[in-house]
């Protein structure tokens, strides 16, 4: 038994490598993709309609496209394989992509007819009336995306229940070079019109890419609805609540676009910003280990083995709480500096540098809670618990809602970001409680290993407040910009990193200890070549 498990942590830690090597890959993209758009629209009125045009879309992707085929759908069609029935998986796969279609192109309907009434009075009623009509006319363009992206959506979810991780970590690539060529070739010309071609033909790309890699494996779309297909019903009971759950999540986003919109157009575009740098970790070290981890944990609980199960989601948690943890004290610290080196640029003044940085150091706080609900979900889906996702999100964005009503005078944008912190750490504690309860995995063991990371976490946290001050100034581009400056920021970061790693390996904390093993075990064999190939020379 230990040493089955041991296998499946190897197989997931090899997975979660490739994996995570291409989310890094996507994510740097992503930033380059970002610091294009920050030089060429800055935080002006234009950026904020492209923004708030991007909620409804987004949303659409999250429930009618991507919840079919997310956690609803990947445990069942694992079980299906598990059990050697491709054949019946097939048919399932094709009758959920057919109804998702048909039900994509209602809503796509309903929103191309009200696309003014939603923006105007949920996504972004204080925008003024030009940008208002702005934004609606780009939802409805824009409404191409969560079509291409859906189907990727399907496709993805399928490769991953095979244990094929490479090529749909891989697609985000040629996503984020469709909206890079946007950004470069076509916005000059037709401004956030061109930016929004670029989103659509990176979205095509997407899919394209995931479906040709589908087909390799034997699978044809057939449109077709079969009310018997196996697991069908299974799917529906579960899907309910989590589309519940997909919206909750998206909800709390749109929550914060409103109330922005109400104290200017800078804020929207300057909140989205932040909102991005601070997803680089979490989407490098939370979406990466949750991806490969939902079918192993899936198989695990179809096979009975409950205690494989708990040990392998309680070393992947710990091991994502230690890699998150130096982002937050670098997020509040280096906040100015983070956005002076990356940001400013062109259009993007030093006062879009100000509101971005100040909404940055209130996102932070909220790191660890973003990365522990992504993994609680996946480890609740797991056990096919639709509920306690649904209810923790609804709580949240109860909170949020709240919470932002109540910061947004006194703390601006700034009190927006940290409404979401306070309302996703809530919803950390209460999807944890009902998780335990259903699963029987607690945090409490992870907590306490992870007490050995404290010296660490306590060094950089000490040395970065004492840095923050001067790198700041020393990365500021109102003093002219110069390769010295991007190189003293990247070493500074290296160099308090390699200080925490360096503290976790003298504590002895146990999961760096492992890592650290891997990583010599791997390496005895590059290295051996290389000693045999200088002596025989």
């Amino acid at each position: 038994m230990a040493d089955t498990t041991t296998t499946a942590t190897q197989r997931v830690a090899r997975a979660t490598v490739i994996v995570a090597a291409c989310f890094v890959g996507s994510r740097m993209l992503g930033l380059v993709r970002d610091v294009l758009i920050a030089a060429r629209f800055g935080t002006s009125p234009d950026y904020a309609a492209y923004v708030a045009a991007f909620r409804i879309p987004d949303l659409v992707f999250l429930v009618v496209m991507s919840g079919a085929f997310g956690s609803a759908f990947i445990p069942v069609y694992a079980e299906l394989l598990a059990r050697r029935q491709v054949r019946p998986a097939w048919t399932l796969a094709n009758t959920l992509l057919t109804i998702s279609l048909a039900l994509f192109f209602l809503v796509w309907l309903g929103i191309f007819l009200t696309a003014d009434v939603v923006i105007g009075s949920i996504v972004a009623p204080g925008l003024p009336p030009d940008e208002r009509a702005l934004a609606a006319d780009l939802t409805r363009f824009l409404m191409l995306s969560p079509l291409l992206l859906g189907i990727g959506a399907a496709a993805k979810a399928m490769l991953e229940s095979e244990a094929r991780f490479t090529e749909p970590a891989i697609a985000p690539l040629l996503y984020n070079i469709g909206i890079i060529l946007g950004a470069l070739l076509l916005a000059p010309r037709y401004g956030v019109y061109g930016l929004s071609l670029g989103v659509v033909l990176g979205a095509g790309a997407y899919a394209a890419f995931q479906l040709w890699a589908l087909g390799r494996t034997g699978w044809r779309y057939r449109p077709m609805i079969q009310r018997h297909a196996p697991g069908l019903r299974e799917v529906a009971q579960m899907l309910g609540p989590r589309l519940l759950a997909q919206v909750t999540m998206q909800a709390n986003i749109v929550v914060l676009t409103n109330f922005a919109s109400r104290i200017g157009q800078q804020q929207i575009a300057a909140l989205q910003y932040a909102y991005q740098i601070f997803l680089l970790p979490y989407g490098i070290v939370a979406l990466s280990v949750a991806t490969v981890l939902l079918p192993t944990l899936s198989q695990y609980r179809t096979h009975g083995q409950l205690a494989e199960l708990r040990e392998l989601f309680g070393q992947a948690l710990r091991s994502a709480l230690l890699l998150v943890a130096p982002a937050i004290v670098f997020f509040a610290a280096f906040d100015r500096s983070i956005v002076q080196t990356l940001f400013q640029f062109g259009a993007f003044t030093t006062a879009s540098t100000t509101l971005v940085s100040e909404a940055l150091r209130w996102f932070a706080p909220g790191l660890i809670a973003f990365t522990v609900v992504e993994l609680l979900t996946r480890l609740s889906y797991s056990f096919k618990d639709s509920a306690a996702p649904v209810i923790a999100g609804g709580i949240a964005v109860a909170c949020n809602l709240v919470s932002s009503m109540l910061l947004l005078q006194p703390l601006g944008h700034r009190g927006l970001a940290l409404s979401l912190s306070i309302a996703t750490t809530i919803e950390m504690v209460v999807l944890a409680v009902l998780v335990q309860r259903r699963t029987g995995v607690s945090l409490v063991p992870t907590l306490r290993e992870l007490g050995r990371a404290i010296p660490g976490i306590l060094l950089v946290t000490v040395v970065s407040v004492l840095f923050s001050g001067p790198l700041a100034r020393a990365t500021d581009p109102s003093q002219g910009r110069s390769v010295t400056q991007f190189v003293l920021f990247v070493y500074t970061l290296i160099a308090l990193l390699a200080s925490y790693v360096t503290l976790l390996l003298v504590f002895r904390q146990p999961d760096a200890l492992a890592l650290l093993d891997r990583l010599v075990r791997y390496g005895r064999g590059p290295a051996r070549r290389v000693r045999t190939g200088i002596l025989d020379r």
